[in-house]
């Protein structure tokens, strides 16, 4: 681990060090299933603390349509492993320039069964932190780097319930719906990092109608 890192994000990298699929709401995938993928969970010093990097998919798309998620994708032949996967798709999706982030943890493969895909969650540190925008608007309609302070704050925290009777973590920050597989991690990642404030676990809310 480099010796750079802040002391926040020590605090976070120390807690993910022991986490198994089964720590998480999805687990681990039916023999043989899916697709290799990864996002990259990306973390900086913003100008009111840290924040992260996430975006909102365009409305277009076939899978999770207008959902927030982490910049990723499915992996490559010449992908150096699933942070190489995350790193890449960052910089087509975002244009974040690898040499920027450092990776420093893989967590576990976790399987989304919606979209039938196996995804390996890279958690980075941007300690070099530039600009980055959608390339492409038919794959990202929206980047932002929501505040840790705001995604933990107990009034933009509540549970979303969808049609399928899935209930889960949720977030609403700067006009972003984090919810689902993203929700579940950020989720995750609050409580190991000592982020996580008491909040409203009573809150249900439905999912929108076009989700």
């Amino acid at each position: 681990m480099t010796t750079q890192l802040p002391d926040w994000f020590r605090t976070l990298a120390d807690g993910v060090t022991p986490l198994r699929a089964t720590d998480f709401p999805r687990t681990v995938r039916p023999n043989g299933a899916g697709r290799d993928g990864a996002v990259l969970v990306l973390l900086g010093a913003g100008e009111s603390g840290p924040d992260l990097v996430m975006i909102e998919r365009a409305a277009t798309l076939r899978d999770h349509a207008g959902q927030c998620a982490f910049p990723g994708g499915g992996a490559e032949p010449g992908d150096d492993g699933p942070a190489g996967t995350a790193l890449r798709e960052a910089a087509e999706e975002i244009g974040l320039r690898p040499e920027t982030a450092e990776v420093v943890a893989v967590l576990p493969e976790l399987y989304l069964s919606v979209s039938r895909f196996n995804v390996t969650p890279v958690l980075a540190w941007w300690r070099e932190p530039h600009p980055v925008t959608a390339l492409d608007p038919g794959e990202v309609a929206r980047v932002a780097r929501l505040p840790i302070a705001a995604l933990a704050d107990p009034a933009n925290r509540f549970r979303v319930r969808h049609r399928s009777g899935y209930v889960g973590p949720a977030f609403r920050v700067d006009d972003m719906l984090v919810w689902g597989f993203t929700g579940g991690i950020v989720a995750k990642l609050l409580d190991l990092a000592g982020w996580s404030r008491p909040w409203d676990e009573s809150r249900v809310e439905p999912l929108p109608p076009d989700v």
